[in-house]
């Protein structure tokens, strides 16, 4: 038992936190696309991917595990970027740095998504057993090369402030 959840009940609310934490991080880079802040999907990805880095800290383990320093970098990433939109409001260069640590938190959200997708679908497991073949690392680098291409964009296009007195003129 976990937080008093069975550990199957504890594993999917886990994954449910984590799926929720993806697409609303997808919606809300899309979002910066358009220089579009939508506040809303903001907070349910930022508090939904730190819910999901914590409750990975919780499963029973014997040890520190590569997933367990992946969580320590995405809540490191998360609470910059928490920092930057809450405390600084995205003010000079708080705006992209919020940027790079949102995707960077999305990232490994996605990234473990990948790992979990490679050891837990057969056809993905059969595909990639040790998870170091050329399939694993295709889908890992073509998941890091698409955020960090709409990271450089959303850093170039993101300027709420801008978009908002467009809006009022």
């Amino acid at each position: 038992m976990i937080l008093g959840l069975s550990t199957a009940t504890f594993t999917n609310l886990h994954v449910v936190l984590s799926l929720i934490g993806i697409a609303s991080g997808i919606i809300v880079l899309l979002g910066m696309l358009v220089a579009k802040r939508l506040d809303g999907w903001t907070a349910l990805f930022l508090a939904t991917t730190t819910l999901t880095s914590l409750t990975g800290f919780l499963f029973p383990h014997d040890r520190l595990l590569p997933s367990h320093y992946v969580g320590i970098v995405s809540l490191v990433a998360l609470a910059v970027a928490m920092l930057a939109r809450y405390a600084y409001r995205l003010h000079g260069a708080w705006r992209w740095i919020f940027v790079v640590s949102a995707v960077a938190g999305l990232y490994f959200n996605c990234f473990v998504a990948v790992v979990q997708a490679f050891q837990k679908l057969p056809l993905l497991e059969r595909l990639a057993p040790t998870q170091s073949e050329a399939p694993f690392l295709l889908a890992q680098s073509a998941v890091a090369a698409i955020l960090i291409l709409l990271a450089i964009l959303a850093i170039v296009r993101f300027r709420p402030a801008a978009a908002d007195e467009a809006a009022q003129a």
